[in-house]
């Protein structure tokens, strides 16, 4: 039996656009074992109504790693999925599932994927590494893919956690992408690639106050995508009154997530909470193991 566990993930960070993200502790959780034919059982309300075939995210990420190695045939397994991550909701879970799927083969095929190769396959997969490579390392990371080849370096997220709002409407990646412009004037990429190098250096050196500012300075798709979040700027007001660093959409959203200091978590949160109780309020730390496998041998009756 294989049990594989894979965490959320919140992307952008503001400025960041599909290169910065960070793992966080809600999580996928896949348990599989040997079948007569390849089965997807949803195990959590929140996956329910997935593909149960080879139409599932996990059996096409699985086979396509496997095919990157050169097998075609994967052995057919059930496989039971359970998850804590909302879906359509900015935090990740289609990333989530893409890494869970090359695990899934890696384990299977006994292929020992290097960390490097399973990074670079989920990225291809997904078109961008923001979400994929937290869930597979773990931590705060800062990307950049080019065709097959991602290069990357992880950041600690110390004495700060995140508060994410979670609204009861989804929204697809598809759909918050068809509002983001085909291009920037010059000067506007100049800003927005200064902004972006502010953030970085910021977060580098723990300086959350000032990554927080930086966060809400995005140039690159927050000020567009706000027509599909019209709560965002109204919390983003709210939430800086109650000491948050920083409030930004995470990923394409609808999720708007905050940069908190941790002492004052459970109060900040429990405020928002009686402010926008039509909101889904969640504190959340960031994971630092990132993609978790282990195996168990089945005993079989002779």
């Amino acid at each position: 039996m294989i049990r594989i566990r894979v965490p959320a993930s919140c992307a952008n960070l503001g400025p960041g656009f599909d290169s910065i993200g960070v793992a966080l502790n809600l999580y996928l959780e896949v348990q599989a074992e040997p079948s007569d034919a390849w089965y997807f059982e949803a195990t959590s309300e929140s996956v329910k109504g997935m593909p149960e075939d080879h139409q599932n995210t996990i059996y096409q990420a699985a086979q396509f790693a496997a095919t990157k190695r050169g097998f075609e045939y994967l052995p057919p397994h059930r496989v039971e999925v359970a998850s804590e991550i909302p879906v359509a909701r900015g935090l990740g879970s289609s990333a989530s599932a893409i890494v869970a799927g090359i695990e899934l083969a890696d384990h299977i095929l006994d292929l020992q994927f290097t960390e490097a190769e399973k990074v670079s396959f989920a990225s291809q997969i997904e078109g961008h590494p923001d979400n994929v490579v937290p869930s597979v390392t773990g931590s705060g990371v800062i990307a950049y893919q080019e065709g097959e080849d991602v290069s990357w370096t992880t950041v600690p997220f110390q004495d700060v956690c995140f508060l994410a709002a979670i609204p009861s409407f989804d929204l697809k990646t598809t759909e918050a992408r068809n509002v983001l412009p085909s291009e920037l004037s010059y000067k506007e990429a100049v800003d927005g690639s200064a902004v972006a190098n502010v953030l970085v250096a910021a977060l580098a050196q723990g300086n959350w106050a000032l990554a927080g500012k930086m966060m809400e300075k995005d140039r690159y798709h927050q000020p567009y995508r706000g027509t599909l979040m019209p709560h965002y700027d109204e919390l983003r007001k709210f939430l800086k009154h109650q000491g948050v660093y920083g409030t930004f959409m995470s990923g394409a959203g609808p999720t708007i997530m905050s940069l908190i200091p941790t002492e004052h978590g459970a109060l900040i949160t429990e405020t928002s909470q009686r402010a926008y109780p039509n909101f889904e309020w969640k504190r959340l730390s960031v994971d630092y193991s990132g993609s978790v496998v282990t195996t168990e041998k089945i005993e079989t009756k002779s």
